[in-house]
């Protein structure tokens, strides 16, 4: 089993699982609330009228809950769950409870932004819907758990490895701007909601965005404190992986960063580096003794990597973004992202946390699901390239894929009701 990297003894580990059942029911939670909301999103494409029931809380007041409740709470929260595990010093007193606090601080941050963006208070900014007086509650969260952190590395400075200190202590320094960075983003005055002089994503800010993912992904068995398979490779190990991404980030900083087209070439063989990384990372991850329960959610995880980077260089292609990026196509390319692999990875993340008690109910339905969630709403947008008349006009086909897209998201709800009534009883 793993566990955290300053658990000493009995107590410590039992207070290890404590904090691991409170990040399993804060992530799981939130990814369940923005499961129900997403389907109540596809019943109104489907019979828009519906709405009218609920007026004023129209289409446009739910769906910031949806994806800011997915990415503030279900892609947020188990990556605060590694900084914890990580950081956290176990033998302080109350080390528990101020996990605790930092978990419910966020929550409430979400509960009220949401309770804002209801009321018709937002940015109109994707992802950064945060205005008004919710402008301040996330970035009051994060300064939160920034407090916790950085007390954690203070207090448990003499008892670590040097390495670990160091580390920490930077990663921690790192994050200090963040909360503030959070706050000026989100002002209207920083940059346009609708940016009438971009063309999109360039090869170059998705293979940086992208490659900071791969940092992520590749820092994550250190943060879990998993063991590795062949100590004695452990050198070679990294200095592959860091200089080979370090190798990716140079060639992003080579390539045009500017307002580029999708045309140049260098775009788009930028972009192609990350074909490297499918294997790469696919080899990193294996050089790990996940648990038990991690694994199932691995091997997904590793799959959706694979689809999500050659679909996503495929879609840049000329002739091909233009097109797609303004149909469900781009939808489907998101939720592969999103449901796919972020969520799987999440899932290993969260049954590392405490390898005694693996989560995997509803694993296999949230894959299925998903993986005929992204296939439907493929299909919806390449007839849409082909019929937009018929698409805006409301054809059968429309909603018939709609409704097959419904009944796979009420299908990734009930299994995220399976995984979070599964963390609460155990």
């Amino acid at each position: 089993m793993a566990v955290f990297a300053n658990s000493e003894g009995p107590l410590e580990q039992v207070e290890e699982r404590d904090v691991a059942r409170s990040i399993r029911s804060h992530a799981l939670g939130w990814w369940m609330a923005a499961n129900l909301v997403g389907v109540w999103l596809a019943v109104l494409l489907i019979w828009p009228q519906w709405g009218d029931w609920m007026a004023p809380l129209s289409y446009g007041r739910w769906m910031p809950l949806h994806l800011n409740w997915q990415l503030y709470g279900w892609c947020a929260l188990p990556l605060v769950g590694v900084l914890l595990k990580w950081i956290l010093w176990l033998p302080h007193p109350q080390a528990v409870g101020h996990a605790r606090v930092a978990l419910a601080a966020w929550s409430m941050a979400l509960a009220l932004g949401g309770l804002s963006w209801l009321g018709g208070v937002t940015s109109g900014k994707l992802f950064l819907d945060w205005h008004g007086w919710a402008r301040f509650v996330l970035p009051g969260a994060m300064t939160i758990l920034w407090t916790v952190l950085a007390a954690h590395v203070w207090w448990g400075w003499r008892q670590r490895a040097l390495s670990d200190r160091w580390a920490q202590a930077g990663v921690v320094a790192g994050l200090l701007a963040v909360p503030a960075v959070l706050y000026w983003v989100s002002s209207q005055k920083v940059y346009p909601a609708v940016n009438p002089d971009s063309g999109g994503a360039t090869g170059a800010a998705l293979l940086g965005s992208t490659l900071g993912i791969v940092a992520i992904f590749g820092s994550m068995p250190h943060g879990l404190n998993v063991r590795r398979l062949n100590e004695r490779a452990r050198s070679r190990s990294v200095a592959i992986f860091w200089t080979s991404w370090g190798l990716s980030m140079m060639v992003w900083l080579l390539i045009d960063r500017g307002n580029s087209s999708h045309h140049d070439g260098s775009q788009i063989l930028g972009l192609g580096v990350l074909m490297l990384w499918v294997p790469m990372l696919v080899w990193w991850w294996r050089q790990f003794d996940w648990g038990e329960g991690a694994r199932p959610w691995l091997h997904a995880a590793m799959v959706w990597w694979a689809i999500l980077v050659l679909s996503g260089w495929l879609s840049f292609l000329p002739g091909i973004s233009e097109k797609m990026k303004f149909t469900n196509g781009l939808v489907a390319h998101a939720h592969l992202a999103m449901a796919g692999l972020l969520t799987s990875v999440n899932g290993v993340i969260l049954n590392q946390l405490d390898g005694s008690r693996p989560i995997r109910r509803g694993m296999h339905l949230w894959q299925t699901a998903t993986a005929v969630h992204v296939l439907v709403l493929m299909v919806v947008g390449w007839l849409e390239l082909s019929r937009p008349g018929e698409f805006f006009a409301g054809a059968s086909w429309v909603t018939a894929g709609f409704a097959v897209r419904l009944l796979a998201g009420v299908a990734m709800t009930f299994a995220s009701v399976q995984l979070f009534y599964e963390i609460r009883k155990s």
